[in-house]
C-alpha cells in the first residue's frame, strides 16, 4: 500500500495545508495530551482525550504530505497512512486500529470498556507518536514545522 493507492481508491484526497494548519493540529495534540492527565478523569475519558490527541497528529502529518482523509473511515485511514508518512512502525499502526476499535465501543456502547492499563498505553503511544512526528516534521517538512 501507498498514499497513491489510498488515492486511487478515494480514501484520501489531495490537500494543500499551511503552516497555520500544522501548528493548530500539533496545539490540539498538546493539548488533549496535557488534558488526558489530568486527575480524576476516569479511564475512558483520558484514554478518548488521550485518542484524540493521536488523531490530530496522524491527520497532521497526512495534510503535510499533501493530502486529508475522506469522511468515511477518516480515523482509520489517518491512522494506516502514518505508515507511509511518518514510517511508523507497523506494530503501533495496529494498535492505533484496535484503540480505534475499542473508542468505538466506549464512545457508543459500552460503559467501563477502557481499562486503566489501555488509557496509560494510549497516552504513552500518543506521547510518542507526538516526538515521532515532530522529528519527521522538522526532517521532511521544515517549512511546516
Amino acid at each position: 500500500m501507498s498514499l497513491e493507492l489510498y488515492l486511487r481508491n478515494a480514501w484520501i484526497r489531495k490537500h494543500t495545508t499551511s503552516p497555520q494548519e500544522i501548528a493548530n493540529l500539533l496545539a490540539v495534540a498538546d493539548r488533549d495530551i496535557a488534558q488526558s492527565q489530568v486527575p480524576g478523569l476516569g479511564p475512558e475519558w483520558r484514554f478518548d482525550i488521550a485518542y484524540n490527541a493521536a488523531l490530530q497528529l496522524a491527520v497532521a502529518a497526512l495534510a503535510a504530505s499533501g493530502f486529508r482523509a475522506e469522511r468515511q473511515n477518516k480515523h482509520q485511514r489517518a491512522f494506516e497512512c502514518l505508515a507511509f508518512t511518518v514510517g511508523l512502525d507497523r506494530n503501533d499502526v495496529d494498535l492505533l486500529d484496535r484503540f480505534r476499535r475499542k473508542r468505538h465501543i466506549a464512545v457508543y456502547e459500552q460503559v467501563g470498556a477502557v481499562s486503566d492499563q489501555e488509557a496509560a498505553e494510549m497516552l504513552s503511544l500518543s506521547q510518542r507518536l507526538r516526538g515521532i512526528v515532530a522529528e519527521w516534521l522538522g526532517r521532511v517538512h521544515p517549512e511546516l514545522a
